[in-house]
């Protein structure tokens, strides 16, 4: 911060001091040479005392400063005192008044101030002058009331406007805070989502695949090892998938190492995985296809596959699952179902990737329907619109 700005903000933290010295350096200025000049000078010396001393308060309480320098100078008028220099010192009262009292004040002072200029001329100017002296007078001592007043109030809405711009820059910067932690919010929910989808549907199968070959390590060796081989290569999806995804809570992480994410086009090997996991997984697919966008692709992708570990957890032994994918005008349509347990099926009580599930396609304009099929097992039918530009 520069010297100059390090000194007007100490000016404005102690505005008495400083206003005390300028009420002190017009007094000898004007008032004590009044005196000595203009009769009676006992007069002109305690006028020119009060004005001074009601300048020095005149931004900490300008109302107040105000009426005591307008009662000093109507005492001055009343009492047939002479004019002389030490007026000047009524022109930073109009000043303050405008420029640092309520707006009521400010207008009441200009009031008073073109009044004394009327009085004024009639007092001391009328009974030496003619008409045209008396213009000249009023006019004269109307634009020193005026310009001082008219100093205060640009002042005042440079203050003002200075204050709006303060008042606007605290929002902005409020606001942008805010939008940060609704980002974060959001960011941290969508991590939360993808680690569900990728622990969930990984583990489900890694689980199925150790189950499997412990029954089958005794008898079919062969088959044991293929189902281990089937428990590594899903551990290292997972592996992968979890390193690409906390990748982007990492600063200066080379992009490539996170990897695409993946979509529609992704979808074969899904249903191969859930297959080596032990689930058959029919595939049907009708219409002309058309491509998503990588964002919309991945909640596709990511709904398949939450409808498939949900079918890998809960469908039961020997469920079958079929997974149709429809391409409309206006969307594309996702639905798997399972001949498993359906509405008899145990829940974990939790039901976040059905919600993740939801959440991740709303956000998008598209849907999901869950529930119990008409003809047992469990029904998820998924519609994600192409979106504009399609």
């Amino acid at each position: 911060m520069r010297r100059r700005d390090l000194v007007y903000a100490w000016v404005r933290r102690h505005p008495l001091l400083p206003d005390a010295a300028l009420a002190l350096a017009m007094y000898l200025m004007f008032g004590v040479s009044s005196a000595q000049t203009y009769n009676p000078g006992w007069a002109q010396a305690a006028i020119g005392g009060v004005f001074a001393a009601g300048l020095v308060f005149r931004r900490v309480a300008p109302v107040p400063s105000f009426m005591v320098v307008a009662a000093a100078a109507f005492v001055q008028w009343a009492g047939d005192v002479q004019l002389s220099p030490m007026d000047a010192m009524l022109l930073p009262s109009f000043y303050s008044i405008s420029g640092y009292g309520p707006r009521w004040a400010s207008r009441a002072g200009l009031g008073v101030g073109l009044l004394g200029a009327v009085l004024a001329t009639a007092r001391y100017v009328a009974p030496y002058g003619d008409q045209d002296t008396l213009a000249i007078s009023v006019t004269f001592f109307a634009a020193m009331v005026v310009g001082a007043w008219a100093l205060g109030d640009v002042r005042r809405v440079r203050q003002a406007h200075v204050a709006e711009l303060v008042a606007r820059a605290e929002m902005a910067e409020r606001e942008r805070d805010q939008q940060a932690r609704i980002a974060a919010v959001e960011e941290r929910a969508r991590i939360a989502r993808d680690m569900h989808d990728v622990v969930a549907h990984n583990l489900s199968v890694i689980v199925v695949q150790a189950d499997g070959g412990r029954y089958v390590a005794e008898h079919d060796p062969a088959t044991a090892v293929k189902t281990l081989g089937t428990i590594g290569e899903t551990g290292r999806t997972a592996l992968a998938d979890m390193r690409r995804l906390l990748g982007v809570l990492r600063t200066g992480e080379p992009s490539e190492d996170r990897g695409p994410q993946p979509g529609i086009a992704q979808l074969p090997e899904l249903l191969e995985s859930v297959r080596q996991a032990g689930l058959s997984v029919e595939h049907e697919r009708s219409g002309t296809p058309r491509e998503l966008d990588a964002g919309r692709g991945l909640v596709v992708y990511r709904s398949v596959q939450e409808a498939l570990t949900n079918t890998l957890k809960h469908a039961g032994p020997g469920a079958r699952a079929r997974v149709r994918l429809a391409y409309d005008a206006d969307q594309v349509s996702v639905e798997v179902t399972d001949d498993g347990r359906g509405s008899a099926a145990t829940s974990d009580g939790n039901g976040y990737g059905l919600r993740g599930m939801a959440e991740r396609l709303g956000a998008f304009g598209g849907s999901v329907d869950a529930g119990p099929a008409s003809g047992g097992g469990w029904r998820v039918l998924v519609r994600m619109p192409y979106g504009e530009g399609e």
